[in-house]
């Protein structure tokens, strides 16, 4: 399971999304915008502030950036 973390105006979270949705990935998304208690589960889960933040099953993979690093490095 694919679970981004993330708020609705960030233009790096639809860029994340949007990584995803074109490799055919489903994933679930939490807004943390309005909800200080998801916020802080997030920061609590990857030690970040920033959004995304991307976790696959339970590891956590990092924001925008280390996603794309992630498919550069290990998906054809």
């Amino acid at each position: 399971m694919i679970r981004i973390y993330s708020k609705n105006y960030c233009p790096y979270c639809k860029a994340a999304k949007a990584l995803l949705t074109s490799k055919g990935l489903q994933y679930e998304e939490i807004d943390v915008l309005n909800s200080p208690s998801r916020f802080k589960e997030m920061q609590e889960l990857s030690n970040r502030r920033t959004v995304p933040q991307v976790f696959f099953d339970q590891q956590h993979l990092g924001g925008f950036t280390d996603l794309v690093d992630y498919y550069a490095a290990n998906v054809a």
